[in-house]
């Protein structure tokens, strides 16, 4: 029997700018009960994703380009860095409240269904970002970058 190594999304895919920023406040602390997942049907807003502006954690919502459309792409969200808030599905442009994604994009589901599907457990706290993706911050060079 194989033993599965450890991944983190990182590893997986690599995360491109639009990337959420997060507040400087909101912190994973505990591993939450539900997940935001984006669907097919997320169109990454034509390069302006709404989304992520209300996404209080830093990288935890990210650009990822479709390579066979360029520019076209989708927004992917982080499931060691979601703290299950909402606020991604619930909040329009301008403060307006929505149902939800004006596309229908964004679902939360229970973690515990995510991790079935994955074949992995989430730990409780994040692991640390990688240095490279603070380097690719448009923030690094401006000292603004959110503390981790």
């Amino acid at each position: 029997m194989a033993v599965l190594e450890e991944q983190n999304v990182y590893d997986i895919v690599e995360k491109e700018w639009p990337m959420s920023v997060g507040d400087g406040k909101a912190t994973r602390k505990k591993k939450p009960r539900i997940l935001a997942i984006t669907t097919d049907c997320c169109t990454g807003c034509a390069g302006s994703p709404a989304c992520i502006e209300y996404c209080p954690i830093e990288a935890c919502m990210f650009w990822v380009s479709d390579p066979d459309h360029p520019p076209f792409g989708r927004i992917e969200v982080d499931p060691y860095l979601c703290i299950g808030c909402q606020k991604c599905t619930s909040k329009g442009p301008d403060g307006a409240f929505l149902d939800g994604c004006p596309w229908d994009a964004i679902e939360m589901i229970p973690t515990e269904d995510w991790e079935a599907m994955h074949g992995i457990n989430l730990p409780d706290a994040p692991p640390p970002p990688p240095s490279s993706a603070i380097e690719a911050s448009p923030l690094a060079d401006s000292g603004n970058q959110a503390a981790v």
